[in-house]
């Protein structure tokens, strides 16, 4: 059973940093990208940054130049390293890996940015 399990959300002030991670256990093969979304109360789940098996990468406009992401494909794991966060960074974020044969999912994680 494939489980991703997220950690790295919480609470900082505007112009701060977090760095959120996502780990893939279990029986998971052929990993094609590894990526993160947002969803913020009342809107759509949006793409935030994906990053492929061969480490190409793209962003949403609203985060380049602030967030990184990057992977270790030894550990099937993804991170995401988010400077300079703004109040509309709000959202639950969650993990999404995608395999030749399945998608799956991570549990989210709360990021809230305020003063």
């Amino acid at each position: 059973q494939v489980q991703l399990v997220e950690s790295g959300g919480g609470l900082v002030q505007p112009g701060g940093s977090l760095r959120l991670s996502c780990a893939a256990s279990g029986s998971i093969f052929d990993i094609y990208s590894m990526a993160y979304y947002r969803q913020a109360p009342g809107k759509q789940r949006d793409l935030v940054a994906r990053i492929t098996s061969r480490g190409s990468t793209n962003y949403a406009d609203s985060v380049k130049g602030r967030f990184t992401i990057s992977r270790d494909n030894a550990s099937n794991s993804v991170y995401l390293q988010m400077n300079s966060l703004k109040p509309e960074d709000t959202a639950v974020y969650y993990c999404y890996v995608v395999t030749l044969s399945t998608n799956y999912w991570g549990q989210g994680t709360q990021v809230t940015v305020s003063s």
